[in-house]
């Protein structure tokens, strides 16, 4: 099997590929690295190739690598569901938050980091219309950000989404196109964001040329997850 090492080496390849495959300028692309489930080893390996930015879905797993990891320059990500009684925690050991997708919870950062530079957050979008998945609808995508912007603490950079999976190229860049394209009607209306995080590691390439500009990509980097977290 391919090294951590190796398999980063191959991504940034594709990641360049898929950049210079892009209609709409060549934008620099963030590599979140998903380390969920995996260990504190395996991201210091990551960190040693020279990946610095790791996002994590369980809040106290990811307090506890953080912990292990705090020599290690390392930026935190916030990807996974967000309940109200974890938004405090969330606030302070994160610098960006990938998937708000009501007020009360971006106001319940908001509270929470009040002591602190702004937190970075994007917001969560059901671009699929997947009713066990979570996101705001995107007819009330514009409304959320209108009120979000208004919130000292927290700085509103642009939206996230995990399509619904497919192996269908032509379905995997519709929703991406779709993501792009709510991106553009917000910054019509006068908001400046400049994120668009889409992608996972069996469709990154296609959404980087489609204008993502974070893709989370885990196993791709770690391999399969192990089976039960």
């Amino acid at each position: 099997m391919p090294s951590i090492a190796e398999n980063l080496t191959l991504i940034r390849t594709n990641i360049n590929q898929s950049i210079n495959a892009r209609k709409g300028g060549h934008q620099a692309v963030m590599l979140l690295a998903v380390s969920k489930a995996q260990t504190s080893n395996l991201v210091r390996e990551a960190y040693a190739a020279g990946q610095t930015c790791f996002g994590e879905n369980y809040l106290q797993e990811a307090i506890n690598k953080q912990a292990e990891l705090n020599d290690l320059e390392i930026e935190w990500h916030f990807i996974g569901p967000i309940q109200s009684n974890k938004t405090q925690s969330i606030a302070q050991h994160f610098e960006w938050v990938h998937g708000v997708d009501r007020l009360k919870i971006a106001q319940r950062l908001n509270d929470a980091r009040a002591h602190q530079s702004p937190l970075q957050i994007c917001l969560q979008v059901n671009i699929s219309g997947e009713e066990s998945k979570s996101g705001v609808n995107p007819e009330e995508l514009i409304t959320l950000a209108q009120e979000v912007t208004k919130l000292p603490h927290i700085k509103l950079r642009g939206l996230m989404a995990i399509p619904e999976p497919t192996e269908d190229p032509t379905i995997q860049r519709s929703q991406f196109i779709k993501m792009r394209t709510l991106l553009e009607q917000l910054n019509q209306l006068g908001h400046q964001l400049d994120t668009l995080s889409i992608g996972m590691s069996n469709d990154y390439m296609v959404a980087i040329e489609e204008g993502a500009t974070i893709v989370r990509v885990g196993s791709a980097i770690f391999g399969a997850r192990p089976s039960k977290h």
